[in-house]
């Protein structure tokens, strides 16, 4: 090699661009290879090499002292600093990278975000918006896609069967990156320039000791600059004054799907999965990647035959030629796919283009690569409970019963903790006892800087999450804040924290007279009281702060349900369903006072319901509430519901109390449908809404029975049509003790008997055991009635 240094200017991720520098350099034969990227991560190239390293793979580039502040520079195995590095380290060549260092440039990004977007724009007026050469190169040639382009001229050249010289397309490509900066200087990047002029030194350094001999890869955009004759001193002063933050790097597995994102060498794709094919495909591409749309299909049980194949070939060069396009490209190939495999139909093609023209590939990276020591036990944990990071989503069920699954569980809680959000919970499909928990995985490249940031906490996943807790637990400013901690450590297990949290927890709620925060805080120690007799911790503490709240909100909840608006009472009502359901775990979890918990609290509901200065929609909460467990008859409920829609009561508070009675999806619908007395009061009252007052409370009447299920809706209207006096004594209506019809096919009274013949079935749904004394696995080892409800 002779003359200037070779400098190959790529497209970042392209196969072309990779294919043609593996030639170029296989022709040129350099002393040595210089990169585009951070230099402080020459120490982690000879890890390329490793038998481990299976890319897609990134550097990951983050500040020592702000873990969160972190940049990527990805590399797939189509890209071309990819090959350029593997070939390096094949052939012996010494290999460097040449960007300005990550200390830079993770400093002048804290700084740009420091100073502001509107402070940037008063410096040097509106930010410009960056050039895209391939966008412009595209339609100077008269393409309007600038991928369609860069198919035609770069990556189907190694796929037409023309030999040609290697280096030709680079010098091409150089020259018209350099008509592009004439015209358009930067090109809306300013920082490219002090970027360049670190370059061009780095440049300088190679040439004393390799001579020319050497190759540089980098984006073609960055050609002409390094090209360019500057002086030492010039590029230098460009250099001058730069911040500086202490930066650490290490190598992370990346994804395809992330290959998409404009981050690190600013370069993103739409479609990896196929850019990654074109490069893996030695012949045929068009062929090969039919067949393995066809195998996707035919693992998903649709029929695609060797014909369909076939004709998906022929479909797609056809459109090829009709298009002027030398070759079939993405857009011919998926038309045909669509045509001819998914008979035009676009569900099974989102398919494709999720498994194979994005794909779902996750990246390794060896043992030996830097890692901080909490990564490092983290990769210990999910090895030891078979817990690997996938980067398609996928839901888990777990048995707290089993030892694995337990430590499962903690793994991931303990992991929210610290902010680390591998899995999120979801409702279970198989069962509602707590010896179940439901979890939705998926594990993103950005969460091992969410790890590094952890890392400040401690070097274990266990310790990080212990002293992360117990500063929440100290940071935190309201009571429902920690509580929902201490459920969070609960689950966790964390016992040292707990001390801590349960500390601070009995501070707050001592202090906090605020009825709403003790209604907020109390749901969530009742749940933890429950989990606690399923992961066998001791609660006793925990029991006691939380009958405590239970009795303060007892005394102080009907007076600040008095003079409120329609937005603290529907905020109000909320607060009362979780306090009652909160109660009902108590009672269950805390036996020596279960009873005197249940009645005070009924007390409570009985007052708010008979208040008059309570918000209409929490006394008709509380009504329900006390029908819902059989404390209050109905004939009573009748009673009240004819008083709250009474002549003399404003249609709006009518309308609130009869969304509080029977509003939203917890059975309200079918309470009015079996309760014909209920009915006829509501109709009767709306009925008689004058049409003015009618137009205010429409809005609150729709939204208490849109919550409905349809067949509860179309019910209710049929059953309000037919009238409830229709077909008077007709076969198949009831009477009710006080006469009158009841709707044809309910009867006035529960059978007891075909009620009865129903249970087996039920019993055998909910999993419980013939006789009803136990429980099924995953459910409750305690059994509530079949017939309680709330």
């Amino acid at each position: 090699m002779t003359g200037a240094p070779l400098l190959l200017g790529v497209r970042h991720h392209g196969p072309g661009s990779a294919r043609a520098v593996g030639a170029a350099l296989e022709a040129a034969r350099p002393r040595a290879v210089l990169i585009e990227g951070p230099p402080e991560g020459d120490a982690l190239l000879p890890l390329a090499a490793d038998e481990q390293m299976r890319p897609p793979v990134a550097l990951l580039a983050h500040a020592v002292d702000d873990p969160g502040r972190a940049a990527f520079w990805p590399l797939a195995e189509f890209s071309p600093e990819w090959v350029a590095i593997r070939w390096a380290l094949a052939h012996g060549v010494p290999v460097r990278f040449i960007d300005l260092p990550a200390a830079h440039s993770l400093a002048m990004t804290e700084e740009d975000e420091r100073r502001g977007p509107a402070e940037r724009a008063g410096e040097a007026g509106s930010p410009p918006v960056p050039v895209d050469p391939i966008g412009v190169l595209a339609e100077t040639a008269g393409y309007d896609d600038p991928e369609r382009w860069w198919e035609d001229v770069v990556e189907h050249r190694a796929h037409d069967g023309r030999p040609g010289d290697p280096l030709a397309a680079f010098a091409a490509l150089g020259e018209a990156m350099t008509a592009l900066r004439e015209v358009y200087g930067d090109g809306g990047r300013p920082r490219d320039a002090v970027r360049e002029a670190y370059m061009r030194i780095q440049l300088r350094t190679a040439r004393k000791e390799f001579g020319d001999d050497f190759a540089v890869v980098c984006g073609a955009w960055h050609v002409p600059a390094l090209e360019a004759r500057t002086t030492l001193g010039a590029d230098r002063a460009l250099l001058k004054g730069l911040p500086k933050a202490k930066a650490e790097l290490t190598w992370v597995p990346w994804t395809h799907h992330r290959l998409a994102r404009h981050s690190g060498y600013g370069a993103g794709i739409d479609s990896p999965g196929w850019y990654a094919h074109l490069f893996a495909s030695p012949d045929r591409p068009v062929e090969r990647w039919m067949t393995k749309v066809a195998g996707l299909l035919r693992d998903e049980d649709r029929f695609v035959s060797s014909a369909h194949v076939i004709e998906a070939v022929r479909l797609a060069a056809t459109l090829a030629a009709m298009r002027g396009r030398p070759l079939a490209g993405l857009s011919e190939t998926t038309d045909a796919v669509r045509a001819v495999m998914c008979e035009g139909s676009d569900v099974p093609l989102a398919l494709v283009r999720d498994r194979l023209i994005v794909g779902g590939t996750l990246g390794e990276v060896p043992d030996t690569a830097p890692a901080v020591p909490l990564q490092r036990d983290l990769t210990r944990l999910q090895r030891t409970l078979r817990l690997k990071p996938e980067p398609s989503e996928r839901d888990m069920e777990l048995d707290l019963r089993k030892d694995t699954d337990a430590a499962r569980s903690r793994l991931l809680h303990r992991l929210r903790i610290l902010g680390v959000g591998w899995g999120e919970t979801t409702e279970g499909r198989g069962s509602t006892g707590t010896f179940r928990e439901s979890w939705r995985l998926r594990w993103e490249p950005e969460l091992y800087v969410r790890v590094a940031e952890a890392g400040v906490w401690g070097t274990t996943v266990l310790s990080a999450a212990t002293a992360r807790a117990e500063a929440d637990a100290v940071a935190a400013t309201a009571l429902a804040e920690v509580t929902a901690l201490a459920e969070r450590c609960l689950l966790a297990e964390l016992p040292e924290a707990l001390p801590v949290v349960m500390r601070v927890l009995a501070d707050r709620a001592a202090l906090d007279t605020d009825v709403g925060h003790l209604a907020d805080a109390l749901p969530s120690l009742a749940r933890t009281l429950r989990y606690g007799d399923v992961r066998s911790t001791d609660t006793a503490a925990l029991g006691e702060v939380a009958a405590g709240l239970a009795e303060r909100i007892c005394v102080g909840l009907p007076p600040a349900c008095t003079g409120l608006d329609d937005d603290g009472a529907a905020a109000l009502r909320r607060q009362v369903d979780g306090v009652h359901t909160a109660i009902g775990l108590l009672a269950g979890a805390v036996p020596a006072n279960a009873d005197g918990l249940r009645e005070r609290w009924r007390a409570v509901l009985r007052k708010l319901a008979a208040r008059d200065t309570v918000a209409g929609v929490i006394r008709g909460r509380a009504a329900r509430l006390l029908l819902d467990d059989g404390h209050l008859e109905q004939d009573d409920a009748a009673r009240l519901m004819g008083l709250a829609l009474s002549p003399g009561t404003p249609p709006a508070d009518a309308a609130a109390w009869i969304e509080g009675f029977v509003g939203g999806a917890a059975g309200g619908g079918m309470l009015l449908v079996h309760d014909e007395r209920l009915l006829a009061l509501v109709d009767s009252w709306l009925s008689g809404v004058s049409p003015d007052a009618f137009t205010d409370v429409l809005p609150l009447l729709r939204r208490t029975f849109s919550a409905y299920e349809s067949g509860v809706r179309r019910t209710l209207g049929e059953l309000v049509r037919r009238g409830p006096a229709a077909g008077g004594a007709a076969a198949g209506a009831g009477t009710v003790p006080g006469g009158g019809a009841t709707a044809p096919g309910f009867g006035p009274v529960l059978d007891g008997p075909r009620a009865d013949a129903v249970l087996p079935v039920l019993r055998l749904l909910l999993g419980l055991d013939a006789d009803g004394d136990g429980a099924a696995e995953g459910h409750d080892h305690t059994e509530q009635p079949l017939g309680a409800t709330g």
